[in-house]
């Protein structure tokens, strides 16, 4: 078979220009699907903690697990496009992902239940990166910005919606039903990917997957996340507690180590040694905890504190998730424009904001404000996003953006979970103290207090981010004068 570069040719000359938004389009779909699933969930949690009696630190790992998972599929994701090229990769992938789909959706033991959405995240992972490298495929330089931001549009659009469309499958239906809404999209984007996306390129020399890399990295992730969400459950003292997170630590640390010996790593760290790239692996890490941490805690925040149903906490989010998607494709054209931090120092004032007007919120204050605050975050993030993105492979020779594409998407997703897991521990330990403390108060009133410090963890990391920024900014900055 032909090269891809040969590939993207002949499907351009069979299809015209319109062929950059046909692949587009396709990879949109999977990476929507997989993105809304990721996020759909979020709405069912109060439902699905009454059925299986589960506590905050317990449950939150249907949100952990999926992004902890999607981190390691993120890493495959090279090996498994040259094993099996794009077409073959995003196949298998989104097909073995409505099997797990079916099976989270019929589990009746949470283990099981949490099985299903690792392997969701194993899978999602696999997809999302073929989509910034198809991009950067198709698309000249200067419409790269522009690409993405539309592509992102598609992308958020699904997860803008799906707490509208979780809360009422909810309400109506089941909470199982949450696990079947992405199937039509996967299918359809199935159906685009044998036509649109091009196959194997047989001119490339095998490479053998790096086995013990994903063992250490699995073992790691797993291990400190673990550890972190039964510190408060266990007590930090615990022997079996403090072994998990000593070999979690050591096992992340011999990873890196494997990684820079390894012929074939699944984290080429040689994308590190560019300036700036560092600084834009952590923004996509703070990133990927204010976009999943925020979204994890905000509807819980308005079923268990406000009390509304989850239909009504869906509406009430649907507003924000939509001012983010169409955020998506302004910051795109502006970062076309203008300098990718610039963009991003404002949608990080915003989030910030946003973060301190709802740690300050009281069980008095309307939902209306509640409602305008989150949408003032979102709008944030997706200023951040695009640019962000962009930013980052913009650091990169062309020979080195596969890889660092997988390694930036892995900054956002470890940085997810580690975001869902400390704000969920944050409002489990610090609603247990408070409601310990005065026992006459509601239960609302406690959780009120716990998702308040949730927000402030939030409002901090982003806070101290700005020295990241600024390094990925001294980076560009240098990275344009080489080119230039």
């Amino acid at each position: 078979m032909a090269s891809v570069e040969a590939q993207v040719e002949r499907l351009f000359d069979r299809y015209g220009p319109r062929y950059r938004w046909l692949a587009t389009i396709t990879v949109m779909l999977g990476t929507m699907s997989v993105v809304l699933a990721s996020t759909i969930i979020n709405v069912a949690i109060p439902t699905i903690m009454v059925e299986f009696q589960l506590a905050q630190d317990q449950v939150h790992w249907l949100a952990t697990g999926f992004l902890a998972a999607m981190t390691v599929g993120m890493l495959l994701n090279a090996w498994c496009a040259q094993r099996f090229g794009a077409r073959g990769a995003y196949l298998l992938a989104m097909g073995l992902f409505i099997v797990v789909s079916i099976i989270g959706s019929v589990s009746e033991q949470f283990p099981l239940l949490v099985a299903a959405r690792i392997g969701q995240g194993l899978l999602a992972g696999l997809v999302q990166p073929l989509a910034m490298i198809t991009i950067f495929q198709v698309f000249p330089l200067n419409r790269r910005g522009q690409a993405m931001g539309i592509y992102g549009l598609g992308v958020v659009l699904g997860p803008a919606i799906a707490p509208a469309i979780g809360g009422v499958l909810v309400d109506t239906l089941s909470w199982r039903a949450v696990f079947l809404v992405v199937l039509p999209a996967c299918v359809v984007g199935m159906v685009m990917a044998w036509r649109y996306l091009p196959g194997k390129d047989r001119q490339l020399a095998p490479v053998r997957l790096d086995r013990a890399g994903v063992l250490l990295l699995a073992l790691g992730i797993t291990a400190v996340l673990w550890g972190l969400a039964n510190g408060h459950r266990r007590g930090w003292s615990d022997p079996w507690l403090l072994t998990t997170l000593l070999v979690g630590t050591v096992s992340l640390a011999w990873f890196v180590v494997w990684q820079r010996r390894h012929a074939h790593p699944l984290m080429d760290l040689r994308v590190f040694a560019y300036p700036g790239f560092t600084g834009s692996f952590l923004m996509s890490m703070v990133i990927g905890a204010g976009v999943f941490a925020s979204t994890y805690v905000t509807p819980l925040y308005f079923q268990q504190v406000l009390g509304e149903s989850a239909a009504s906490a869906g509406l009430m989010l649907m507003p924000a998730g939509l001012a983010m998607a169409f955020t998506f494709p302004v910051a795109g054209h502006l970062t076309d424009r203008f300098s990718e931090t610039r963009i991003m120092i404002i949608g990080l004032l915003l989030f910030v904001l946003n973060m301190a007007l709802m740690a300050g919120a009281t069980l008095a204050t309307s939902a209306v404000w509640l409602v305008w605050w989150t949408l003032l975050g979102r709008v944030g993030l997706g200023l951040m996003m695009p640019p962000s993105s962009t930013g980052a492979l913009g650091l990169l020779p062309p020979a080195l953006i596969p890889q660092g594409s997988g390694i930036f998407n892995f900054a956002r997703q470890i940085g997810g979970a580690l975001g869902v897991n400390l704000c969920a521990l944050c409002i489990q330990f610090f609603s247990d103290r408070y409601g310990q403390t005065d026992p006459a108060l509601s239960l609302a009133e406690a959780f009120e207090f716990g998702f308040d410090r949730a927000f402030w963890l939030l409002l901090i990391v982003f806070l101290l981010s700005l020295w990241p920024l600024h390094a990925m900014r001294q980076g560009l900055i240098k990275r344009h004068c080489y080119d230039g």
